[in-house]
Parts: structure tokens; sequence; C-alpha cells
């Protein structure tokens, strides 16, 4: 499988804005390694590896959703705290936005998994 790094450029009322921002920020570093590290310290191979984190991240809307950890809260915080600094109908539409994008992906409900 290769893993590629995701360049791309998008329209700024694109609805999945957010979410490609975040992928081509978190895309640009090389996973490979540190599974590979990791690979051989348990012996798990690492295609295994990569489904286990593809799964967890999948199910993580649902884990997000029961524990609300803090930094999807304070995602959540931060995009209303600058609609209000900014003071617009527009700033705060964008904020309705993104958290309606937020709590969208962590509603999702369950999986597949095969």
């Amino acid at each position: 499988m290769e893993l590629t790094a995701y360049e791309d450029s998008w329209e700024a009322d694109d609805p999945h804005a957010n979410f490609k921002e975040e992928v081509a920020l978190y895309s640009v570093a090389n996973p490979l390694p540190t599974l590979e590290n990791l690979s051989k310290d348990t012996g798990i191979p690492v295609p295994a590896l990569i489904r286990y984190i593809l799964v967890k991240y999948t199910a993580s809307g649902s884990d997000a959703v029961l524990a609300m950890t803090p930094y999807v809260l304070r995602q959540m915080q931060d995009h209303i705290t600058k609609a209000e600094k900014i003071n617009t109908n527009e700033a705060r539409l964008a904020a309705y936005e993104a958290l309606r994008q937020m709590i969208g992906w962590l509603t999702l409900g369950p999986i597949d998994l095969d």
C-alpha cells in the first residue's frame, strides 16, 4: 500500500474544508518508520497495525461522544471563541458550520468493519 501525502486546494466554502486541511497537515509526515519500529518491538505486522489504527480512528467518533475528550471539546470551543471575537454573523455562521461538521462526524454511528 502506498501512503501518499494529500496536496490539494479547495474553495473557502467547501463543506469539507476543515477535514481537507487536517488531512493535508497530518499527511505530510511519513508514519511508516514509526509503524515499522512498533512492528519490530511488538511482533505485530505493519498491515495489521495500519488496520488497527484505521479502525480505532473510524470508531473514535462514538468514543468521543461518550468521553468528549478535552481535545474535541477544545476544538469546538475554539470555533465559538473565534466567532465571538470577530463578532459578525458571517463568523458565527462559519463557526456553526464547523460545529455542524464536527457533530456530524461524531455521530456517524457504528461502522461495518468488514
